[in-house]
């Protein structure tokens, strides 16, 4: 099991919002959606965008490079389900956010074609 790490204070992602962050060399976006925390690989598969810096409406993030959308709960591409972001853990301690990464998250993982 993965050791959490503090990432950023609840007041630093404001709702609605990502935030990237890095955990032991992985850049992770940490979202919040109305004060539930997500936390998915900052890399969009498709061709590298910064999620964290994508659009976000409930628990799908817009891609800001290509316009492709996850859903920040599951990892997930709704459009072809087998392709999806890595996810993590997160927990809030009092005023903390937390995010647990493993050591086989820090692996680079693969890419889809456009």
């Amino acid at each position: 099991m993965a050791a959490f790490t503090q990432v950023a204070h609840v007041s630093q992602i404001v709702s609605g919002s990502g935030k990237a962050v890095e955990v032991d060399g992985k850049t992770i976006a940490v979202f919040n959606c109305g004060g539930a925390f997500y936390a998915t690989d900052n890399t969009c598969p498709h061709r590298g965008g910064p999620l964290s810096e994508g659009s976000l409406s409930g628990t799908t993030v817009t891609c800001p490079w290509h316009g492709r959308e996850f859903d920040i709960a599951s990892g997930t591409f709704p459009i072809n389900p087998s392709v999806s972001v890595q996810r993590f853990d997160v927990k809030v301690d009092g005023n903390d956010v937390l995010v647990a990464v493993s050591d086989e998250a820090k692996l680079p993982q693969g890419s889809f074609a456009s």
